[in-house]
């Protein structure tokens, strides 16, 4: 019995310590990113790959992020001005798993011509009085990832691997 709970002990330490890790890790590669001189170079660095390596389990880390009002030297020419680190994340998470952009700025826009060339679809949304850098915004998100209308979107083995992903950050950051 004590080895059991020895074991137990250690895998749930390491499950946390593998979380932080990753936290700092994305906490880095965004600082990095943050160097680079144009928006739409982001989705285009060696960091934002290695976010995009994690998968979906660094969506809720980069949504820890999204109010992070911290200015790095990414201009926007959307909007000429420098974006923030936390639309960074929303840029990367957007990437990762596209975000439905109604549900999460309650803001419909289905034109984005005034932004023409830009891979980045949410940052069309970022000029509205800085309106995505705010714990609202955060916190639909995060509704919406812990959603059932995200989870029926994937069937099979990936629903599984999904609901697996949900409990965890459920036990973890909720």
């Amino acid at each position: 019995m004590k080895k059991f709970s020895l074991i137990i002990s250690i895998l749930l330490l390491n499950f946390n310590l593998g979380f932080s890790q990753s936290e700092s890790e994305i906490d880095s590669l965004l600082n990095i990113i943050a160097e680079t001189e144009n928006s739409k170079e982001i989705i285009k660095t060696n960091q934002v790959e290695k976010i995009k390596a994690f998968g979906e389990n660094s969506l809720i880390t980069l949504a820890d992020f999204f109010t992070d009002t911290t200015l790095t030297k990414v201009k926007s020419e959307c909007y000429n001005r420098n974006l923030t680190k936390g639309e960074i994340a929303i840029i990367i998470a957007d990437r990762i798993e596209p975000m439905p952009y109604f549900t999460v700025t309650r803001i419909q826009n289905c034109t984005l011509t005034f932004c023409e060339n830009n891979p980045n679809r949410i940052e069309y949304y970022f000029g509205i009085d800085n309106y995505l850098n705010n714990k609202v915004f955060k916190e639909r998100y995060v509704e919406w990832l812990f959603s059932d209308d995200r989870l029926k979107r994937v069937k099979g083995k990936d629903r599984k691997k999904r609901k697996k992903i949900l409990t965890e950050w459920n036990n973890n950051s909720r």
